[in-house]
């Protein structure tokens, strides 16, 4: 269906829509019209409001608890539930997918609804209809493959896959390329095309500028709860700068912060470090690793996905990746004990992990509590907790670090992203270690606070700390970094100073090429 001058209808449209938590305004004003067959980008800052606008969306927070108007198809909505969003074809797909591993692919691509007869499944049928479905998302994998034995990327492949099996006209993606490297994102980005060119409506809630530039069709912005502008991109997609203005209220001149780097003498060393796999016996997966880390040098490590980064920063930190490990570890040209997660951090060394969720965080706990989670001695006396000194602690950290909460007796789990990483960042920072390992720093950040973490990370290194990053953006470590190391299938390949470097020499040392 079509208005006068061509233009289409709006299959979505949100009119006035505001949401208050406890008192606490999340939403006030907000519009957005998405019209059919278009990818629609919501972008903004964490805590800006988008995941609740696509919660009362898709009928998790149901009516009446928001204001304001729904119309969807032309016709008004209140969903009273997630199912009765479903059936008109609203499909959300969270950034934690919703997929058991435990089941097959097509298990979970029907769970909830059935090919029945009779109240008996139907298996002849749901592998049929499965098989249709993964042809359509260009996945080539079994239907009765467990879903817990597919890479992230095809995960999200199936879950794209049943949202097609609800017959989805509105699809909705809260950071689908988080956690994929860069062949995935591009798979599925071009999924997204194909199903643009299909009729089915997307919209796409991403902190990567380039993807949204690459495939969106508007951009809406939404900042502390409210709809600051929407970008019509059918002529030419706005620029990032454009975007990352009306993100933040302001020109960010410098994506990274200013820094003049003086790196003292080699604070860390690995020599010839080995790590057999732990789950095939006489695979190599970390084979003969050299490297050094000077006192206020920020060194980074590029590479693929698989190329063994986050495994050789785990077996480094108390060995808690690998088998038989075999090598030295050296710290101000002493030979350190890192063979447990204590003697690591006796020794000196941190390591923020790249799921600051399920590995980083005890979400349900408060910012004081992870705050002082690796060095429980240092708030307590006679072997019991000094909740008082605790939270000195905390709200010392929370004031250097300019942690945005209401209380540092607050769930860290109600935190957003960029808050929740300088909890973890506070965590580590009072063991007071000479080394911190970085593993994705940034990932499921907002723009602006990617730089108030680059800026931290900076004052560390101006400290004297020495500083390993692992991140799967290139321009972040060509941004930050003083050195690069790069790693392809457990190997440093290459080595170079990030002064000079680009995108396209890093790529051709990982790989080889000329």
């Amino acid at each position: 269906m079509e208005t006068a001058g061509n233009q289409p209808s709006a299959l979505l449209e949100m009119r006035g829509i505001g949401k208050k938590f406890h008192g606490v305004v999340a939403l006030k004003h907000v519009d957005l019209a998405v019209q059919h067959g278009h990818i629609h980008a919501v972008v903004g800052e964490n805590g800006a409001g988008k995941s609740t606008l696509m919660k009362i969306l898709s009928g998790v927070y149901p009516h009446p608890d928001y204001e304001g108007e729904i119309r969807f198809g032309g016709q008004p909505q209140r969903f009273a539930d997630i199912r009765q969003s479903e059936a008109l074809g609203i499909v959300i797909i969270h950034q934690e997918l919703a997929l058991i591993p435990q089941l097959s692919i097509a298990e979970n691509l029907f769970l909830g609804h059935e090919c029945a007869r009779r109240g008996v499944i139907d298996w002849t049928r749901t592998h049929e209809r499965a098989v249709e479905l993964l042809s359509q998302v260009g996945l080539q994998e079994s239907p009765n493959t467990l879903v817990g034995d597919i890479g992230v990327g095809k995960q999200q492949l199936v879950e794209i896959a049943k949202a097609l099996a609800k017959d989805v006209k509105l699809l909705i993606l809260d950071e689908p390329t988080a956690s994929l490297n860069e062949d995935d994102s591009a798979a599925l980005l071009e999924l997204l095309k194909r199903l643009r060119g299909r009729g089915v409506s997307c919209v796409l809630i991403s902190h990567k500028l380039n993807e949204i530039a690459e495939v969106a069709d508007a951009v809406t912005v939404l900042r502390d709860g409210s709809t600051i502008t929407t970008m019509d991109c059918s002529a030419a997609p706005p620029s990032e700068a454009a975007i990352v203005r009306a993100m933040v209220g302001r020109d960010m001149q410098d994506r990274y912060p200013k820094r003049q780097p003086n790196p003292g003498e080699v604070l860390f060393e690995l020599r010839d470090w080995w790590v057999e796999h732990p789950l095939h016996v006489g695979r190599e997966a970390i084979k003969g690793v050299n490297l050094n880390v000077r006192r206020g040098e920020i060194v980074g490590i590029a590479g693929l996905m698989g190329a063994g980064r986050t495994e050789l920063a785990m077996s480094v930190f108390g060995r808690s990746w690998g088998r038989r490990i075999r090598g030295s570890a050296w710290m101000d040209g002493q030979q350190v004990d890192v063979s447990t997660v204590r003697r690591a951090i006796k020794s000196g060394l941190a390591y923020v992990t790249e799921d600051r969720k399920a590995l980083g965080l005890v979400l349900q706990e408060s910012i004081a509590r992870n705050t002082s989670l690796c060095r429980l001695e240092g708030v307590s006396r006679f072997g019991i907790i000094d909740e008082a000194r605790e939270s000195t602690v905390a709200n010392d950290f929370r004031q250097r670090l300019a942690t945005r909460c209401a209380s540092v007796q607050q769930p860290v789990g109600d935190l957003s992203g960029g808050n929740q990483q300088k909890v973890v960042l506070a965590k580590w920072l009072f063991t007071d270690p000479q080394l911190l390992i970085l593993d994705e720093p940034t990932r499921g950040i907002d723009v602006g606070a990617k730089f108030e973490i680059y800026s931290l990370i900076a004052s560390l290194a101006a400290q004297g700390r020495a500083i390993l990053m692992i991140s799967s953006e290139l321009p972040e470590l060509l941004g930050l970094c003083d050195r690069l190391y790069m790693m392809n299938e457990g190997e440093l390949v290459a080595e170079m100073p990030a002064a000079g470097a680009t995108q396209e020499t890093v790529m051709h040392a990982l790989l080889g090429t000329h």
